[in-house]
């Protein structure tokens, strides 16, 4: 089969296109015949060496969409040509969902959402897994404000979706021209990007990474949230800081889709690129003024 991966670190250069054998499933694990995986800023990362593996070849993608053809040992609940989502967490692996064929653990894996194609679907995964962890992570009552920066951003916006939908009051904080957007998503609020934050509010969910700057929005005894391990800033007046990390959690995924179904839970393409052209993907992964998740179709 064919697959996206990196042999050495750097640009977008660096992703080739490789012809390696298709992965068998183990007990309990299916895998699914990708039609297509997201490309998110992580893999960018992976590409650059962010996470290491030097002198490894390392495969890319973490978010999958296609249809079950074979299915592992002690697995049950699942057929084979059942369409599903799923995430293949990890930066270092020899193979990613950016391939023809990935293999997944089954408690990895939802039905795909009934409402919308493969392609859009692909862009659920890992960004909405880091939202709703996140979210959840903040632990505010309904009432509650919460500022949420990098909100036109694809885990930025579903977080004010969630946020909103869980009850919180959201302020967004994204880009001029991103104001009517966010608002439709749920934020009653909105700061424009480059002026200071909003606050003091109840939390913080930082996802643009802005660390201490974000912080200084909290009121004392409040809550910030960061979305990258190990970047939060330091605790100060008896601010909770917390640092969400992603889980392939098949069950909370299912929660997911069942949202997007239900219209509740909104996704956004930028564009598609064939698994061919992943190295032009990657070029404009670190385009300004993205807004959606760019999808790799098998």
């Amino acid at each position: 089969m064919l697959a996206a991966v990196v042999t050495g670190f750097g640009g977008p250069e660096q992703v080739a296109l490789a012809e390696v054998p298709a992965p068998r499933p183990e007990a309990g694990q299916l895998r699914v015949k990708v039609t297509a995986a997201g490309l998110n800023p992580v893999d960018g990362a992976v590409r650059a060496g962010v996470f290491g593996g030097a002198g490894q070849r390392l495969g890319l993608g973490w978010d999958v969409s296609g249809e079950i053809d074979e299915i592992g040992a002690g697995v049950s609940g699942w057929n084979t040509g059942d369409r599903v989502v799923g995430l293949h967490y990890g930066p270092v692996k020899p193979l990613g969902t950016h391939a023809q064929y990935v293999v997944l653990d089954a408690t990895a894996v939802a039905a795909a959402p009934a409402t919308v194609d493969a392609v859009t679907a692909a862009g659920l995964p890992l960004a909405g897994l880091t939202a709703a962890r996140a979210v959840d992570l903040l632990e505010l009552a309904p009432g509650s404000s919460v500022l949420i920066t990098g909100a036109a951003g694809v885990v930025g916006g579903f977080a004010v979706q969630l946020a909103a939908r869980a009850g919180l009051v959201v302020t967004a904080l994204a880009g001029a021209d991103d104001e009517e957007y966010v608002r439709s998503l749920g934020a009653t609020g909105f700061v424009p990007r480059g002026e200071a934050p909003a606050g003091p509010v109840d939390g913080v969910l930082d996802a643009a990474v802005l660390g201490e700057a974000a912080l200084g929005s909290v009121r004392d005894g409040g809550v910030y949230v960061g979305l990258i391990p190990n970047h939060a800033p330091a605790a100060e007046r008896g601010v909770r800081v917390v640092e969400q990390e992603v889980a392939a959690d098949g069950e909370h995924l299912a929660r997911l889709v069942a949202l997007v179904d239900a219209g509740a839970l909104t996704l956004r393409v930028a564009e598609t690129f064939p698994l061919g052209e992943a190295a032009k993907a990657h070029a404009h992964l670190g385009t300004p003024g993205v807004r959606g998740r760019i999808i790799l179709t098998a």
